[in-house]
């Protein structure tokens, strides 16, 4: 492939990650699950424990000095956040969530409340992640609104034809940028201008793409942005809700607590002002500090340089998979690989996924297996679940090939 040279860059990158060389001291490892969670730097886990060790104080809370240095670290976490997705006001548009699920429930209950009556209708699309749906559904139970929904195709790309006419009625348009089980890049900068013509709001599921992609909030069109920590080389336990600031003072609160307010009675209570009046209590302090400089450690490599990664990465395991599986293999969403990110959903023929999965595991080849919390898709798909692996900027083609060796293997262990 042409990518080579690209490759060998990015999988000298792997000794950053102490977890391959920890891991794989002693056995085999294929990490091919990053859609799921990424790994870590050292340089993150080495500054949650420095932070532990030298910089720890509640933050917003305490005038000494050591609360101010951590509420400092927190609140560069998040213009550092606002600054890496293109936001107007980074001081004022990011709310620290603890992943992209509960930013969208935040969305959901902050401000659908706010927007939506019985007559309203939502619109999402049929290739949702559940944190995309159930939060809708609940809120439909509430308020008694309509949710109706874009198809996708058998490519795995969505249907439009009837855009408009669903727009027209619609308030929100709820879309993933990129699915996490078909890979599929939805074309949201047209979506956007589309639903704005109309009037409508557009939330946006950035958990796929954002890890992947350099990504404009402005440029996208998007009103508002779920994004999780976990799948950016940061830690576990933090996301956030991007949105337009005076989207964001239209919305009410969605937990109450500390830190949220500006004054409390006994006959009620004032809410803070944004971004704080949508984060109650304790929140992620040492989570923020990783994710910045996992941001740091993006923005090092180079967000165009991990998609094109991403891409030829995707382009030579579909080709291998075509090349030496064959008929023996069917590979889910877009097959034109400039219209997917990272992730190939697959079913081996005749075969479980879990099964498939266990047998790569015996390999060291980490995929997963399941409905991906994606049920209606699967639905749509005629499949209860699928294996998935999925790619990133620590991941060559030797991770490919030790991929492609398993499944053969699995193939012949089950087919004789």
């Amino acid at each position: 492939m042409a990518s080579v040279k690209v490759t060998d860059q990015f999988s000298e990158l792997r000794k950053d990650f102490p977890i391959f060389a920890d891991i794989g001291a002693s056995r085999p490892f294929y990490y091919l699950d990053s859609a799921a969670s990424s790994q870590r730097p050292a340089v993150v886990i080495d500054t949650m424990s420095q932070y532990y060790r030298h910089s720890h104080a509640n933050v917003h809370r305490g005038v000494y000095g050591l609360a101010e240095e951590a509420t400092g670290i927190y609140e560069a976490a998040r213009r550092h956040l606002g600054r890496f997705i293109g936001a107007s006001d980074p001081a004022r548009e990011i709310v620290f969530t603890k992943n992209a699920t509960e930013a969208l429930n935040l969305v959901a209950q902050g401000l659908g409340r706010v927007l939506l009556t019985s007559d309203s209708h939502v619109l999402l699309t049929e290739m949702e992640h559940h944190a995309n749906l159930v939060p809708w559904m609940i809120l439909q139970e509430q308020l008694g609104f309509t949710i109706e929904y874009l198809p996708f195709d058998a490519e795995g790309l969505l249907v439009l034809d009837n855009l408009d006419a669903l727009l027209e009625r619609a308030s929100i348009l709820g879309v993933t940028l990129m699915s996490n089980v078909l890979g599929t890049l939805n074309p949201i900068t047209a979506l956007s201008e589309r639903a704005h013509e109309h009037g409508v709001l557009v939330v946006g599921d950035g958990a796929q793409f954002v890890p992947h992609f350099a990504t404009d909030v402005r440029q996208l069109g998007v009103d508002c942005l779920a994004i999780t920590g976990h799948k950016m080389l940061a830690p576990t336990g933090i996301g956030a809700l991007w949105a337009k600031a005076e989207i964001l003072e239209r919305m009410q609160p969605f937990l109450g607590g500390g830190e949220m307010i500006s004054d409390v009675r006994l006959d009620g209570f004032s809410a803070g002002e944004i971004p704080h009046k949508f984060e109650a209590g304790t929140p992620p302090i040492a989570e923020a500090a990783g994710w910045d400089v996992a941001l740091d450690y993006l923005e090092m490599v180079g967000m165009d340089a991990i998609s094109i990664h991403d891409r030829q990465l995707t382009s030579y395991a579909m080709t291998q998979m075509r090349e030496r599986l064959d008929d023996r293999i069917r590979i889910f969403g877009p097959q034109d690989v400039t219209k997917r990110g990272g992730v190939l959903s697959f079913e081996l023929t005749d075969v479980h996924p879990h099964d498939v999965a266990q047998v790569l595991d015996q390999h060291g080849v980490c995929v997963r297996a399941g409905h991906h919390c994606a049920k209606p898709l699967m639905r749509e798909l005629g499949v209860g679940a699928t294996a998935r692996a999925s790619f990133y900027l620590y991941n060559d083609e030797q991770d490919v090939d030790a991929l492609i060796d398993a499944l053969i293997d699995a193939y012949q262990l089950f087919h004789g």
